[in-house]
């Protein structure tokens, strides 16, 4: 610090001013820069994400009805077993002729399947309807192309939430 207070010293009185002014005005530039500008952005920020909550609430709001019928399309409680709920919706969506094993996994909350030259559309199909109307979710998929065009293997691991 000394050395700073001493090579200010030695300088011209006009070179004197100019490295005042412009330590001044570092200083306003990094107060701008680093604090205000931020702090202003995130403000704006936080309006806008009120603004659409609010906008969002009043939605809401306005489509009660048609968001309380939608409560229909949640999960189907079912007493199934998840290996018995899949096998049954698979056979239900025309995959019986591709299931070559079904066996339970995760402890009784999820199954593992295996599906051989199965039609890839009623595979998707398939596992569609038991996420949409079950709650049955993919932890995991192996798709294999099969001989024909269309035509998968696959081994496929659904849990269903607890």
């Amino acid at each position: 610090m000394d050395k700073l207070r001493a090579w200010y010293a030695s300088i011209s009185p006009r070179e004197q001013r100019m490295v005042a002014i412009g330590s001044v005005l570092l200083a306003v530039l990094l107060l701008c820069g680093g604090l205000l500008w931020p702090l202003h952005a995130a403000a704006s920020r936080a309006q806008e994400r009120s603004a659409t909550r609010r906008a969002d609430l009043a939605w809401m709001h306005a489509n009660e009805s048609e968001i309380r019928s939608g409560a229909l399309l949640l999960p189907r409680e079912t007493n199934e077993a998840p290996v018995v709920l899949v096998d049954r919706v698979g056979r239900e969506n025309g995959l019986e002729s591709a299931f070559r094993g079904t066996q339970p996994s995760a402890g009784g909350h999820g199954v593992r399947v295996q599906l051989e030259a199965a039609p890839f559309d009623t595979m998707i199909t398939w596992l569609g309807a038991l996420e949409q109307h079950y709650g049955l979710t993919i932890d995991t998929v192996t798709v294999e192309r099969g001989t024909k065009p269309g035509i998968v293997n696959a081994s496929v691991t659904l849990t269903q939430a607890k």
